[in-house]
């Protein structure tokens, strides 16, 4: 028998022979032949093969196909010189009618049967070990001599008929520091299933416990380790099994076929895709490419401006606006409060800076075709009503916006609000966003810019982002132009510093997420700017779905019409006058907001975010 160390150096053709020949006393081929591109492989009746092609087709991230193979062909004459599919893998898995029945060194026996029956090839993690390494990263499972974790998701496939199975994934342990480098390393390794599909918490993809792989084998993490799931080939079997044909052949996962192929040099990506943290409970990192970044660092660039030179250059963050909507990029119910009742004599008492972004953030998101509610003060609720119907007149919003209140009514009143009867592990929303929303103080009070308590005008929402707070999976974004909003409890050391009354009035409720405008309702339209240009970004877009089923880059046109215009916030901003909801600053009913005229002010900086 071999010995397993000078196996990485051997060369394909060689490796085959031995593999060949029984003589191996090993499980895997983790880290053998190196630079070699290896696969997965799956052997069907000629009547499933079309479909098959189809489903891998369809689920390219997981099954990149490198070849299928003509009837009883077992050579492979594109992948390597010298095969022979029956005998070139480690070990193989039978499956009749979707039941594995034995598992064997070789195909020999069934070779009458396999004159009917086409081979898939199916690119393998395996072949991007390699490019991992070179970028500085530790391979835990090679390190640890075992074979890589491979789980089972709850991500469903896009289904061909009659192939229809969930997703499995590996996993690989990489060091904090290194995920931006192990996303770089892959992503352009697209037949090795390219860039990972979720790092973070394993419960977001339906896996229970790590220790308890579906395949292969448990590989520890090492403290500061995040674990990272790539799609993997194995979902192949798991479609096998799903199709229940008569005879089917799968290798033994872990057991690979090696191809004479070398793996293609990894272009250094100058500006390559990004990683950012959007959630610490659980933990979760989202991806987005170079390109995309930096035009939502633009966007944060437009919107940070202060004609109101109230000093918010002291409030802002960077990447704040990117980070929060990569949240609301992987959110699939939003809640979005609104509503600053600063003109205390007049009714009503509400400010025009903040419904017109909230509607804008509420637009993109229907778009989307993500839930979305807004929440307001009940004293409110028939004025919010008619604005919402008058959206969809406007054609705005494509349907009215549910419209709820919250009133506190005992301990848990907030967390009953937010989760399906009070159990936070089923929470109704997974992202919370407040826009130019009076925000309570540390004494308890609600104040305007000019310190003036206006606490009996305002319901207790703020309950609702303390609370979220307690709530695994759930995230905020507070969005405010003085500090005295829902949210910017996260810079109220700041506020109190250098805003006017900033010791009074800042906000002392939290959001993980602040965006910082120098009018709120910019702060809206950036935000659905910066959820337009992550949707049509492909490797955020990837990334989201999990890379598999096909880019909705048909819906581009739809997500573009949802967008803020000049004409729509315009009408928008006659409707909010004909209300009686008044400019910020001055109380004024005309086309302003916060003192500044709508003409040439609000109507360039919408053509500026576009």
């Amino acid at each position: 028998m071999l010995l397993t160390g000078g196996l990485k150096s051997l060369l394909p053709h060689v490796l085959r022979r031995v593999i060949r020949c029984n003589r191996l006393g090993i499980s895997n081929t983790s880290g053998m032949a190196e630079g070699y591109k290896q696969a997965n492989v799956v052997i069907l009746h000629k009547s499933l093969a079309d479909d098959f092609e189809k489903f891998c087709r369809a689920n390219d991230g997981p099954l990149p196909l490198l070849h299928r193979s003509q009837p009883g062909d077992w050579k492979c004459l594109s992948l390597s010189s010298d095969s022979d599919i029956r005998t070139d893998c480690l070990q193989y898995r039978r499956y009749e009618h979707g039941a594995c029945t034995g598992s064997l060194k070789s195909l020999k026996e069934y070779s009458e049967q396999l004159k009917d029956m086409v081979t898939f090839y199916l690119g393998c993690s395996f072949s991007f070990e390699k490019a991992v390494q070179n970028a500085g990263i530790p391979i835990r499972n090679v390190e640890q001599k075992c074979n890589v974790s491979m789980y089972k998701t709850a991500v469903p496939c896009s289904s061909v008929s009659p192939f229809h199975c969930n997703l499995v994934v590996t996993m690989r342990p990489i060091p904090e520091s290194k995920l931006e480098a192990a996303v770089l390393a892959t992503s352009e390794l697209k037949e090795a299933h390219g860039a990972p599909i979720h790092m973070g918490d394993p419960g977001l993809l339906g896996i229970q416990d790590l220790s308890k792989p579906d395949y292969g084998d448990p590989v520890k993490l090492h403290p500061g380790d995040i674990p990272v799931f790539w799609a993997c080939g194995v979902t192949g079997v798991e479609a096998v099994i799903s199709c229940r044909a008569p005879l089917a052949f799968t290798h033994s996962p872990g057991c690979m076929f090696i191809t004479d192929l070398k793996n293609d040099n990894v272009r250094s990506l100058r500006g390559g895709p990004q990683v950012h943290c959007i959630s610490q409970d659980p933990l979760h990192f989202s991806i987005v490419s170079a390109e995309a970044a930096q035009k939502i660092r633009t966007l944060e660039t437009l919107i940070g401006v202060d004609p109101g030179e109230r000093g918010i250059v002291h409030l802002q963050r960077q990447d704040e606006l990117l980070k929060a909507c990569l949240a609301i990029s992987h959110a699939r119910s939003v809640l979005i409060t609104t509503g600053f009742p600063t003109h205390f004599t007049y009714e009503p008492p509400e400010e025009n800076d903040g419904p017109p972004g909230a509607l804008a953030i509420a637009a993109i998101l229907q778009a989307l075709e993500k839930e979305v509610a807004i929440v307001t003060d009940q004293r409110a609720m028939d004025l919010n009503k008619k604005i919402i119907e008058e959206a969809v007149q406007l054609g705005i919003l494509k349907k009215p916006v549910p419209l709820l209140s919250y009133q506190r009514e005992s301990a848990d009143s907030a967390l009953m609000f937010l989760c399906d009867n009070g159990n936070p592990g089923r929470p109704r929303f997974d992202h919370l966003i407040a826009i130019e929303r009076a925000g309570m103080a540390a004494d308890g009070n609600y104040y305007n810019a000019r310190k003036v308590n206006i606490k009996h005008l305002v319901d207790p929402i703020d309950e609702l982002f303390l609370a979220a707070q307690t709530i695994p999976g759930v995230t905020t974004t507070g969005v405010g132009d003085g500090g005295n909003e829902l949210g910017m409890g996260k810079v109220k050391d700041a506020v109190k510093k250098h805003i006017k009354n900033g010791d009074v009035i800042a906000c002392d409720v939290e959001a993980d997420f602040t965006v910082v405008a120098g009018v709120s309702n910019w702060g809206g339209y950036a935000i659905a700017c910066a959820l337009y240009i992550l949707r049509t970004c492909e490797i955020h877009d990837r990334y989201l779905r999990k890379a598999v089923g096909f880019p909705q880059l048909s819906e581009k046109k739809g997500w573009l019409s949802a967008l803020p215009s000049v004409s729509k916030e315009e009408e928008l901003l006659k409707t909010l006058v004909r209300h009686g909801v008044r400019s910020g600053k001055t109380a004024s009913l005309e086309m302003e907001v916060d003192g500044l005229p709508f003409y040439n002010t609000h109507s360039l900086m919408i053509e500026k975010l576009l």
